[in-house]
């Protein structure tokens, strides 16, 4: 174990289940004895140790295919069980906030369907693929040929180093700010725009508001007019209908009826039984006078100029004009007129909008080029702290004179130019692995052999740094032998005595460091090929290292050296 770094509770994977697999029916990986080591699958080439870690990468989220799920079954299910340790912060807000919290347990299950579907599983509560990725890559980190990759590739050097120097709070507090400017500036960039038309747009404006002031259009005119020129129109005829009628109406008010109430009046007072009728006839006499008053009213009010026949024409069609240009409707009209009022009052306080805002972008962009400086120092002392300890990680990888350098560089000047969500600095990873040569880009000068060791250097480095405690290694020996691999097996030894490492290798000089030991085997049993998953007992690690260092077939000189190589991995191994 290395100087200074004491054995806590830990997150680890407990046990993987899966089942139906591609050549898989049935395995269970049983890892609950330990909290920490190394567990190492081996196996022949194609015995299926890459279904264990597909199996793995599909509970991270990762995409599936029906044709993984096997031959003559329905679906395929992946589980794992994870211990969980109550420091865990990530892990335990992201449970709480989805209500998936199940004491200090995490069970992740995926099930993949042969009609394509595919669901996810956290305690047994459905989650979706993105939310089960989110929780896992809290709980797995997976070094493999995609991770060589991804350290070629510039644009993941930036992220290491945050990763390393624990930035990621401070880059996400940048990343705030700097979009906060973003929308300023984007506000700005719109009334500057709206400003170059200003003139136009105001003369435009102006223009209409005056033609629908100088109309001046009541709401409802229209239909009033068109209905003062149908009585116009009329006139004549409703003369002589109404003017008959209102005749009629005043004589029936005071002719017979008259006579009738008097007479029923008198009778009433003979006979109280009349009274309801004698009251109905007074009540229809008061209605014949008001119904002949209405009449008469009506006659006075009716238009009778000719001339005016000629007024409502033409203001029908100055309104008609208006209504095309602004609206169907005259309220549609006033609404139109209202607006162009408003945007006219907008249009002459622009000026100090835009002088308001261009303040805001000021001020703002001053914020993020001071947080972008304090992010640069901070990269930059971490660059630093990188720098030597990949140095150190590599001269125990065999690299004893080996040169990293964390190249930073960044926009000339002190503006906004070249500033990005991620601050001004693009940073690029470079090595020499020889004294005397100048350090060079990765993807320029490392060969296989130098990028795996790389890798694990940086995977070391990092995984001192994050909450992650598992760490999975898929074949992280590719192009690695003899000093180098002893090197390698000695890195991931002591990773192993600070965290639960997985690590699928053809080096028996890793194997042999194995404190769990599983062999991976393609069988064929009643006509069908299936891969198994079976512990190695202390001889059966020997025989499997054996065949390793010698083949199928090893003598007994490579068996008494593969029990050679456990026991003297074993006593070299820290307390």
């Amino acid at each position: 174990m290395a100087p200074g770094i004491r054995v806590k509770k830990r997150t680890m994977l407990q046990e993987l289940r899966v089942h139906n697999l591609a050549l898989i029916d049935t395995l269970h990986l049983d890892l609950s004895a330990r909290k920490t080591g190394l567990v190492v699958l081996t196996g022949e080439t194609g015995a299926g140790k890459s279904i264990i870690l597909q199996a793995i990468n599909l509970l991270t989220g990762g995409r599936g295919a029906t044709s993984w799920v096997r031959n003559d079954c329905d679906q395929a299910g992946i589980e794992a069980v994870f211990a969980i340790r109550p420091d865990h912060a990530e892990v335990h807000a992201l449970l709480s906030e989805h209500s998936l919290m199940d004491g200090t347990a995490c069970i992740v299950r995926r099930i993949l369907t042969r009609e394509g579907r595919s669901k996810a599983y956290v305690n047994d509560q459905s989650v979706t693929s993105r939310l089960s990725g989110e929780l896992t890559a809290g709980l797995i980190n997976i070094a493999s040929q995609h991770d060589h990759q991804q350290l070629l590739n510039v644009r993941h050097h930036l992220d290491a180093l945050d990763t390393f120097g624990e930035l990621r709070g401070l880059r996400q507090q940048f990343a705030t700010l700097f979009h906060r400017w973003q929308q300023a500036a984007s506000k700005l960039r719109h009334l500057q725009e709206k400003e170059q038309d200003k003139e136009q747009q105001r003369d435009f404006l102006g223009f209409q508001l005056a033609e629908i002031r100088a109309c001046k259009p009541m709401e409802g005119e229209d239909e009033l007019l068109l209905r003062e020129r149908e009585q116009l129109k009329s006139a004549d005829t409703l003369l002589r209908l109404v003017g008959g009628s209102s005749r009629q109406v005043a004589d029936m008010a005071a002719g017979p009826l008259v006579e009738i109430r008097k007479h029923l009046e008198q009778a009433a007072g003979i006979d109280r039984a009349l009274e309801p009728l004698a009251e109905r006839v007074a009540s229809a006499g008061y209605e014949l006078e008001d119904l002949a008053d209405g009449l008469q009213k009506y006659l006075a009010a009716l238009p009778a100029d000719p001339s005016r026949l000629d007024a409502i024409s033409a203001r029908l069609a100055e309104l008609k004009q208006v209504q095309r240009k602004y609206g169907p409707a005259l309220a549609e009209v006033i609404a139109f007129a209202a607006r162009a009022e408003t945007t006219l009052a907008l249009l002459e306080s622009l000026d100090e909008e835009i002088a308001r805002a261009e303040r805001k972008v000021e001020e703002l962009a001053a914020e993020v080029q001071r947080a972008a400086a304090e992010l640069s120092q901070a990269r930059r002392e971490a660059a630093g702290k990188l720098e030597r300890g990949m140095e150190r990680e590599l001269a125990s990888l065999s690299f004893p004179q080996a040169v990293f350098r964390v190249a930073m560089t960044g926009p000339e000047g002190t503006g906004m130019e070249g500033m990005q969500a991620t601050g001004r600095d693009t940073v690029e990873f470079l090595f020499s692995a020889n004294p005397g040569e100048p350090e060079k880009p990765l993807a320029r000068i490392v060969s296989g052999g130098e990028l795996s060791r790389l890798m694990l250097a940086m995977k070391c480095l990092l995984a001192r740094r994050d909450q992650v405690d598992t760490v999975i290694f898929d074949e992280v020996d590719a192009g690695i032998g003899g000093q180098a691999a002893e090197a390698v097996a000695a890195k991931i030894s002591e990773l192993a005595g600070h965290h639960q490492v997985l690590c699928i290798t053809h080096l028996p000089q890793i194997a042999a460091c194995a404190d769990l030991h599983f062999k991976v085997e393609k069988r064929v049993e009643d006509g069908r090929t299936r891969t198994v998953i079976n512990p190695l007992g202390k001889e059966e690690q020997v025989a499997e290292l054996a065949r390793m260092l010698g083949g199928d077939r090893p003598t007994a000189q490579t068996l008494a050296f593969a029990g050679e190589l456990i026991e003297r991995k074993r006593k070299s191994k820290p307390v």
